[in-house]
């Protein structure tokens, strides 16, 4: 029903309206917008002016007030794409793109879901020391590799390595505390006959390396990833 309304200026005989009118509205001054929407989380992206989205605001509470549902205060923002906003755990952004004059909006990992999964590692590596350090490291691993998998198309090659960093070294700080080594003890166990490093492991579970996750960004995804829209439009 919200979907509906908010994008019933654009409907035309049940089917979405072409780019060349939306073009055609913004070139007269019209405001323009999308809605985007999983669940109850919504975010509406707006060619317009601040006026034009408080509008769209109220407009919006009207329909969801007969519903019992409201807009929650704490939630719902107006801001600009220059100033980032979150929406299902990622912060997206306009901005410059380095060296260039161009400007892109990229999405990034936002802070929220960067500590909630710091918390995770930290909890299972503060387990006292009867718990099996074989179900903590395969914990470990389901807990990286859901994250990853998640936020993988985001721009997150620094986020991965910074996390990889992090959790390797709580999980070699907690095999010190459990087995009462020195650091000379992690080097001669984890150094290998080459001097690399290997990688933390029990009873054949190794810990997983967040930092080795392809990140692949989307790319012309509003042509590759079904949308009802889309296909309402070409019905």
């Amino acid at each position: 029903m919200l979907d509906e309304h908010v994008h019933r200026p654009w409907l035309d005989g049940g089917t979405m309206s072409t780019p060349g009118r939306r073009a055609r509205g913004r070139a007269k001054g019209l405001p323009n917008w999308r809605i985007v929407r999983y669940a109850d989380d919504f975010v509406i992206l707006v060619h317009g002016t601040r006026d034009d989205v408080h509008t769209l605001r109220e407009d919006i509470a009207a329909v969801l007030e007969p519903l019992g549902l409201r807009l929650s205060p704490a939630k719902t923002r107006i801001v600009h794409m220059s100033e980032s906003l979150d929406f299902l755990g990622f912060r997206i952004q306009w901005r410059r793109k380095r060296g260039t004059s161009k400007w892109y909006v990229y999405t990034f990992i936002a802070n929220r879901p960067i500590r909630s999964s710091k918390d995770k590692v930290r909890t299972l590596t503060n387990r006292l020391p009867q718990q099996d350090p074989r179900d903590v490291l395969i914990r470990l691993n389901q807990i990286m590799r859901g994250w990853a998998n998640y936020f993988k198309h985001a721009v997150c090659k620094h986020t991965l390595d910074h996390l990889e960093n992090f959790v390797w070294h709580r999980v070699i700080r907690w095999w010190m505390r459990l087995h009462r080594w020195k650091w000379s003890d992690v080097r001669r166990r984890l150094i290998g006959h080459g001097g690399r490093w290997s990688r933390p492991a029990v009873d054949g579970v190794e810990l997983f390396n967040i930092a080795s996750v392809r990140v692949t960004r989307y790319r012309y995804r509003g042509v590759k990833i079904p949308n009802p829209w889309l296909q309402l439009n070409h019905a």
